[in-house]
């Protein structure tokens, strides 16, 4: 029983062994303000980076933090909200990282301030300690950055910067996105700052604020400090027309430089010329930090690529620095192009050869009935020698009661014009079968020779109308061994009668 008994608490243990067991990781402090929406995320890379489950935890207390996104506080992936703030959400929370066989614990120091909201006025002071130092240096152009952290499912819109309790207004002051551009700074930019946008949860809005401190350096000694674009380099694209396209702009600069990076185009910003249709917007900022540099990103998307993006530089900006890059179409493939054309040519040619070879007989005929070759004036010669060779086919036709063709043994006027046919050469035989005839060697060597040279056209109807018509194929077949229609002769001469 006594080992039964420590199995099981062996079994119940484990749990709390192992939440005890959790290396700290860092100890953050916290001190937003009272009444607007506050996130903090729970990352630590490498921890985060591989699979990890994240829970969030305020101490004492052993029971998650709620993931329903209609509580005030809840978790969402590893992002823990507050919507929003009271000051008795102040505390310690614990972040508690189980990776596989690891288990990390970061603490969060979050210390609620009661704050007075700057006023549109002017009338009341802001008081807000959690402020962002950034730097402008005079006489350039630089930019502030609005620190507002939330997870997707917040949507940030409606920005506006002020300054000293002020809106910022003024042809040197843009603002885009989640920054403000300021061009040609002075000493006189320096001071307090806020940027106040409106957060949009699940149906709810909220307002949010963000104070920053901006001091002014000195231009001595900037010149070695100029961001440097590693890409674009001046370079052109190659892009399908109609293909969606994303670019990344690479940048290099100091921690301590806040310059202005955006995409322009037409001397203007890449959000503002797109404002009605939107089809190229400028993406969000990403940075990496090493010990003396940081590494920005900031992309321009085409949704769908048009004729008229094509020529256009689209030109990345950075403080002082700029490159741009150019669209244009593809080459063409002309060795494709060459093969299909081949292969397009070969069809079409075996088609009509296939095509000719079934409707030839039907062709020709369709010829000779269509075009007629014009008519000339004949001299006297020529009209006799036509009479001639009006004759211009021998038809000879078999039946079963001429197959020993006695006529011909005698030298009669049959086996004269036979004689002349395969002489002349005006003169072409046509060999017709009533009946098949299965052995040429009974009859006359002319008759074996006709049949070796022109064949022979079989019988295969019978006496009724139908078959006697010219569209049958044995008529069509005689139309196609006979000569063509002639046309006839000019009034204006006279042939001779031929009364043979």
């Amino acid at each position: 029983m006594l080992a039964l008994l420590l199995c099981g608490l062996s079994l119940a243990l484990p749990p709390f062994v192992r939440a005890d067991a959790c290396k700290d990781v860092s100890l953050q402090n916290e001190a937003p303000s009272a009444g607007q929406p506050f996130a903090f995320d729970c990352t630590h890379p490498p921890l985060t980076s591989g699979k990890a489950h994240v829970t969030w935890y305020k101490y004492p207390s052993k029971i998650p933090v709620s993931k329903n996104t209609q509580s005030r506080i809840h978790q969402e992936q590893s992002w823990i909200l507050f919507l929003p703030l009271t000051q008795e959400d102040s505390g310690i929370y614990q972040c508690v990282i189980n990776g596989t066989d690891t288990c990390h614990r970061i603490h969060v120091n979050l210390t609620v301030l009661r704050k007075d909201w700057c006023g549109i006025s002017g009338n009341s002071q802001l008081i807000l300690p959690d402020e962002y130092k950034q730097i402008l240096h005079a006489g350039r152009d630089g930019s502030l950055a609005c620190h507002l952290n939330f997870p997707q499912s917040c949507v940030l819109d409606s920005l506006k910067w002020y300054k000293d309790c002020e809106e910022i207004k003024g042809e040197r002051f843009i603002s885009w996105e989640m920054k403000l551009s300021v061009s040609n700074v002075s000493a006189e930019d320096g001071g307090s700052y806020a940027c106040q946008a409106r957060l949009t949860h699940t149906g709810k809005q909220y307002t949010v604020l963000n104070s920053i401190i901006v001091n002014i350096a000195e231009t001595n000694g900037y010149a070695g400090r100029i961001p440097k674009i590693i890409y674009p380099k001046n370079n052109s694209i190659e892009v399908q027309l109609g293909s969606p396209l994303i670019v990344d702009c690479n940048i290099t600069d100091t921690r301590d430089n806040t310059n202005l990076r955006c995409w322009r185009v037409n001397n203007m910003l890449v959000n503002d010329y797109y404002n009605e249709s939107r089809r190229i917007r400028e993406g969000f900022e990403s940075h990496i930090f090493s010990q003396k540099d940081i590494f920005y990103t900031v992309n321009i998307t085409f949704l769908e690529v048009k004729m008229e993006d094509y020529g256009h530089p689209f030109v990345c900006h950075a403080g002082v620095s700029a490159a741009y890059f150019i669209l244009k179409l593809p080459a063409p493939n002309v060795q494709a192009y060459l093969i299909g054309g081949l292969l397009a040519l070969v069809g079409t040619a075996a088609s009509v050869m296939y095509l000719y070879s079934i409707f030839k007989i039907d062709i020709v005929l369709w010829y000779r009935s269509a075009f007629h070759s014009p008519g000339s004036k004949e001299a006297v010669a020529n009209v006799i020698d036509e009479n001639i060779k009006l004759c211009r086919r021998l038809i000879i036709v078999l039946v079963p009661e001429s197959l020993s063709f006695d006529m011909l043994k005698n030298m009669s006027e049959e086996q004269i014009a036979v004689y002349n046919a395969l002489i002349q050469d005006g003169m072409k035989v046509i060999l017709i079968e009533l009946e098949k005839v299965k052995d040429y060697t009974a009859m006359p060597q002319s008759i074996q020779y006709i049949k070796q040279k022109h064949g022979a056209i079989q019988w295969s109807g019978d006496l009724t109308e139908q078959s006697q018509c010219a569209k049958t194929k044995f008529w069509k077949k005689v139309r196609y061994h006979m000569p063509p229609k002639r046309p006839p002769p000019s009034s204006s001469t006279q042939p001779l009668k031929h009364t043979s």
